[in-house]
This record gives structure tokens, C-alpha cells and sequence, in this order.
């Protein structure tokens, strides 16, 4: 319960933009008291279920306690499109019914669509986003993205395998958020969790990808843990080859950007 699905809010300017929306992010984004009025733009990585499963909640319970009154502008890889259609074919009956007799703004419950390839994607309000594709084969193309606002960035792995790609576009940020897999290292391929750790970045490949970009943070998010192997450890064996600032991201952690970087550690999940 301490951890939801992968979800990551990146506040710039006026610029309020969602990266993946995973289960819980609207329960998430209440506790932090945002709506989905709120939001400016919703970034996927990838298709995967896990990373999309909370948007119908984020989407419908959203624009039903909100005054949201605009389509929300998505941008995602190719597929993303046809998702959203038939999510809005399947809810057809709640959203007919929430404007006839809840009274809802019709145009709050629409998207606008852009299916995505590497290089800027939105640039608006001095925000600039750019999408990078990263190795979280077979599922291609995934992608990470890079948040630049006023000389700082943010950098999000998305979901990867090792990738030079992510060293190229993370490099100078002052914040790099990575997934992560950890897992015994006897792990045979016979194993049915192998495939797991076959789609990932263990954390001595982190601790390559720190090195070569430097930031003056990196945060664990998106972390899988196999066969009991725990969040010390995970520390531990990227440590044996990092020495930078590093921690495990916690669900409403959040970070300050500046000439610095500071942490705001969650009161409670």
C-alpha cells in the first residue's frame, strides 16, 4: 500500500505535467491537493498496464470533482491513440451520462492526442519536453523524457534496459529519476521472473549511467525487487560503484530544483 503505480508530476513555471499514470496517481494528486484541472499535459512512456491502468480513474473521477473545462492535451508512443479511443468507446455510457445529468463541461472529458518520436514534443511557458527512446525491448518504443525549464533538468528513465541512450539525453541533470531491478545474481534464464530482470537495469548498470551524466541527484523509482532482495541492498550494490547522491524514491517524495537540489521527504504515504 506504500507504494502505488508508476506516476511522476513535474511542476515548471505554470507548466503542471504528468508522466505516466499509474494506479493511485489520482488518489496521489489529491493528497498533494491538485486536480486533474490541474494538469497541463500527460506524458506516457510506454503501454505497458501498469503505467496506463490508472488513467480511466485519473480521467473519469477526475473530470467528475473537478471544473476541468479543456481536453487534456496527451502525448504518448504510436498505440496511444487507439487506447484512448476505445477507452472512451468503453466508458461511453458515464460520460454521456455525467454531462446530461451531472452537468459536466463535455470538452473536460476529451483528450487531444500526439503520438510521439525522439526530439521535442512540447515546448510552451519556457518548458521544454523531450522524448527519448530507450531499450525496454520487446516493448518498442518506450520512452524516457528530459525536463528542461529556466538552465535545470529533469530526466526520466521510462522503463529500460541498460541504455546509452539515457547517458546521452541525461547528461547535466539536475535530477535523474531510473528504474531499477534487483535480484540474486544466480538468477538462471530458466527462471519464470527472468524476464524481469531481462527488461531492466540492475543496479551496478545504474551506477554506469550515473557516472557518465553526473546529475547532482539520482532517485531509484520504479523499483522491482525479486526473491526478498531489499532496498539496502539495492543502495549497497550501487554504492560499490557510485559515490554520488543517490536515494530510493518514496511515493509523495518530492524535490525542489535550483542552484540545488532539495528533498521533501513524505509525512506518510
Amino acid at each position: 500500500m506504500e507504494r502505488f503505480g508508476p506516476a511522476i508530476l513535474v511542476q515548471a513555471g505554470s507548466e503542471t505535467l504528468l508522466f505516466d499514470a499509474g494506479r493511485g496517481c489520482l488518489q496521489r494528486l489529491r493528497q498533494l491537493d491538485l486536480t486533474y484541472n490541474n494538469l497541463t499535459a500527460l506524458f506516457l512512456t510506454h503501454l505497458h498496464s501498469d503505467h496506463i491502468v490508472g488513467l480511466p480513474d485519473l480521467w473519469l473521477t477526475g473530470w467528475l470533482v473537478s471544473d476541468r473545462r479543456v481536453p487534456l492535451k496527451v502525448f504518448g508512443p504510436p498505440g496511444t491513440d487507439e487506447m484512448i479511443k476505445y477507452l472512451q468507446k468503453a466508458f461511453s455510457f458515464d460520460l454521456k451520462i455525467r454531462a446530461d445529468d451531472d452537468k459536466k463541461v463535455e470538452a473536460g472529458s476529451k483528450f487531444l492526442v500526439s503520438e510521439i518520436r525522439e526530439g521535442t514534443v512540447y515546448e510552451t511557458n519556457g518548458v521544454k519536453v523531450i522524448a527519448f527512446t530507450v531499450d525496454h525491448h520487446p516493448d518498442i518504443p518506450a520512452f524516457g523524457y528530459r525536463i528542461e525549464y529556466h538552465g535545470h533538468a529533469v530526466v526520466l528513465s521510462g522503463d529500460t534496459r541498460f541504455c546509452e541512450n539515457v547517458i546521452k539525453f541525461g547528461k547535466e541533470a539536475d535530477l535523474l529519476i531510473h528504474e531499477v531491478v534487483i535480484a540474486p545474481d544466480t538468477l538462471a534464464k530458466t527462471d519464470p521472473k527472468y524476464a524481469i530482470l531481462a527488461h531492466h537495469t540492475t543496479p551496478e548498470q545504474a551506477a554506469i549511467v550515473f557516472n557518465a551524466t553526473k546529475p547532482k541527484l539520482a532517485v531509484y523509482s520504479h523499483i522491482s525487487k525479486l526473491y526478498g532482495h531489499n532496498e539496502p541492498e539495492l543502495i549497497k550494490r550501487t554504492r560499490a560503484n557510485y559515490a554520488g547522491q543517490i536515494l530510493v524514491g518514496k511515493d509523495l517524495m518530492s524535490f525542489q530544483i535550483g542552484d540545488s537540489v532539495t528533498v521533501n521527504q513524505p509525512l506518510s504515504p
